[in-house]
């Protein structure tokens, strides 16, 4: 059959990479064409147009950059068209995909099924009337959506895993990879995470000394870099003489942007560690400051302490905004998972050097809220049960497919 996947940003190219391979194991014919980027390039397929050509986020960067995402969504639009799928797979990104949508179903061009849903549960609310006219099958990632989607909105999804769950597991236990057919009960755990792999060294990209490590996630899009990364910089600047700061560098961005960062906060390149290797990083390190998305999730799941953050431009307006839109009391996934705060959100105008400092100590060795936080990924881990998501969301796209 033939796949059209489209993905907006790095953590929407893992996640579909995954399904891909996923959905060539049960089907040895299949095509795939996509909006993606490197990892969905590296499965096979057409590459119609790279993420990074469109990962804007945020109402002043979407509006700077208005013609260039409306360009991509109309060559994406006539792609789709011309080629004739069987399928549309969207992959998050809910701006430019349940646009999208709304053309695939408008023109009965194919079935539109959506893999890792949009967190309507946070803010706009209102697009679910789009998932009900426009997409034909949801896959939730997220154990609490589908109360949200079934009971509160009728709309029945299949929730199929977590592929941050796989893809970890893979990471630190390759051999104890479990079959789709896996029970998601709230008993299922993860793999043991104890034993790191001897391949887990970080490279030697020269700069910070030996030792443990505090590491910076700073976001995987320009923006984020430069909103985030000189206030962490300068959060971790005291515990320098004591510990390696390593900083995590997204892919496709280009190393001078993190060297200007580093500069504005008045340190010396040789004074930190840039590394491409996320995963190598997070199996080595004692504590982190992560910027809200999926790398805190990946974070817990590697079991290492963390303050989460996201600073935005516009001060106040920002934290207003934040306020009257976002329906939540928490953004990260692990205290969504998990119901309650497990992990420190310091988000908008709390994002200060001093406040990811005081929240840091807390959680290095000795800190009063360290062990707390590593009970509170557990808990987590639980809840979001075994790994075979993309096994499970293959198998089910088949069936339905085929079935339909």
């Amino acid at each position: 059959m033939r796949y059209y996947l489209i993905a907006g940003e790095a953590s929407g190219d893992l996640h579909a990479s995954h399904l891909m391979a996923a959905l060539r194991s049960e089907d040895s014919e299949a095509d795939f064409r996509f909006f993606g980027g490197d990892k969905m390039q590296a499965i096979g397929g057409t590459l119609v147009r790279h993420y990074r050509d469109l990962a804007y986020m945020g109402f002043i960067p979407v509006l700077l950059h208005a013609r260039t995402i409306l360009r991509g969504l109309e060559q994406c639009k006539r792609d789709i068209a011309e080629w004739k799928p069987d399928v549309v797979i969207l992959i998050d990104y809910p701006g430019f995909n349940l646009k999208i949508a709304k053309y695939v179903h408008q023109n009965r061009i194919c079935p539109v099924y959506y893999y890792i849903a949009p967190k309507l549960w946070a803010w706009k609310e209102w697009r679910i009337k789009n998932i009900k006219r426009d997409v034909d099958e949801l896959f939730s990632i997220l154990p609490f959506e589908v109360d949200f989607f079934e009971k509160k909105h009728n709309y029945p999804i299949h929730y199929v895993g977590n592929p941050t769950v796989d893809e970890v597991a893979d990471y630190l236990s390759p051999d104890a990879a479990l079959s789709p057919d896996a029970a998601l009960s709230p008993d299922a755990t993860l793999p043991t995470m104890t034993t790191i792999p001897p391949t887990a060294a970080l490279p030697p990209t020269g700069g910070a000394g030996e030792g443990p490590i505090i590491s910076l996630l700073p976001g995987s899009r320009k923006h984020e870099i430069k909103d985030n990364l000189r206030i962490m910089l300068k959060a971790v600047e005291p515990y320098a003489d004591r510990y390696s700061i390593v900083i995590a560098k997204a892919p496709n961005i280009e190393e001078k942007l993190y060297s200007s960062v580093i500069a504005s906060a008045g340190l010396s390149e040789e004074a930190v560690t840039l590394t491409s290797d996320t995963y190598a990083l997070l199996s080595r390190s004692t504590a982190a400051l992560v910027v809200s998305g999926t790398a805190v999730l990946e974070t817990a799941l590697f079991r290492v302490p963390q303050v989460a953050c996201y600073h935005a431009k516009g001060g106040i307006l920002a934290h207003i905004f934040q306020h009257l839109f976002i329906k939540i009391p928490f953004v990260t996934l692990v205290n969504l998972v998990a119901g309650r705060e497990v992990v420190p959100e310091l988000l908008g105008i709390h994002m200060t050097p001093q406040n990811c400092r005081a929240h840091l100590a807390t959680i290095l060795p000795g800190g009063c809220a360290r062990e707390a936080q590593l009970s509170g990924y557990e808990e987590v881990a639980e809840r979001l049960g075994q790994p075979g998501a993309p096994q499970r969301a293959a198998k089910l796209i088949i069936e339905k497919l085929n079935g339909r």
